[in-house]
């Protein structure tokens, strides 16, 4: 990182669903983070790719014992996590301030460069930087996959799980997150913090992603942009079995550059 630049802490997030993860459940362990991936858990993969990247502190949020001991065993430093994502995002953003890059503990694929790319094509103006990857290049890295994706203008996107929050302002974007959060069960309300107009744009499809990210971030008063990933695999995580399967077959030598 340039000696000139603040260097980004970095935030994994690895709360816990309520009831409990059936993936995690079904492999034995109490958490997604801890389930075994070339012999170590999925979680040490991510650290490891994280100090790769040669970011700054790294910080794990997480309310499970193991996952906590884990984290420390990595040589990272814990957080407690919130009650969902978004308010732990917001927790960390208290204690440890901007830039922050955040990810997932479940991103088992994670390579530094990812991490490297976010930070260096988020315009040094902006507040948020979001890594999303097209369809055409996920499939060229996975031909066949079934992913969910969003249609936009300028193509099929999925998200990576990948978002640098650069200045103090893009705590606005975290706000907003909680707010949809909150009203998931009161769509309209959620539509109009969006914008009308935004969503219309989408309904007759002359939205580019790129410009629903920055109307949105305009929105709340901050520069957001879109980052698109170099490479398909960024928007490979672990959700389910079948997304477990593949990232073992993928994590094999040879397989995943």
């Amino acid at each position: 990182m340039s000696r000139d630049k603040p260097t980004p802490t970095l935030l994994v997030l690895a709360g816990t669903r309520p009831g409990g993860d059936p993936l995690a459940q079904n492999e034995g362990v109490s958490h997604k983070a801890l389930i075994d991936l070339g012999g170590q858990p999925i979680l040490a993969h991510v650290i490891a790719a994280l100090e790769e990247s040669g970011a700054g502190r790294i910080a794990v949020s997480s309310s499970d014992q193991a996952v906590r001991e884990l984290t420390q065993d990595c040589g990272a430093s814990t957080l407690e996590a919130q009650a969902g994502p978004s308010a732990s995002v917001a927790h960390a953003l208290d204690a440890l301030g901007t830039p922050m890059l955040v990810t997932t503990s479940d991103h088992a694929l994670l390579q530094a460069q990812w991490v490297k790319d976010l930070i260096a094509d988020t315009p040094p103006n902006a507040d948020l930087g979001v890594m999303l990857a097209r369809r055409s290049d996920i499939e060229a890295r996975l031909p066949g996959t079934r992913r969910t994706y969003l249609k936009f203008a300028d193509g099929e996107w999925s998200g990576c799980n990948l978002f640098y929050l650069r200045t103090p302002a893009s705590r606005a974007a975290i706000e907003l997150w909680q707010a949809i959060e909150a009203d998931r069960k009161r769509p309209w309300r959620i539509a109009w913090k969006l914008g009308l107009g935004t969503l219309l744009a989408y309904a007759i499809g002359r939205l580019t992603l790129a410009d629903a990210i920055a109307k949105l971030g305009a929105r709340i008063g901050i520069r957001a942009v879109l980052v698109p990933a170099r490479d398909g695999l960024a928007a490979v995580d672990v959700d389910k079995s079948a997304d477990l399967e593949l990232v073992r077959k993928l994590s094999q030598p040879d397989r995943v550059h």
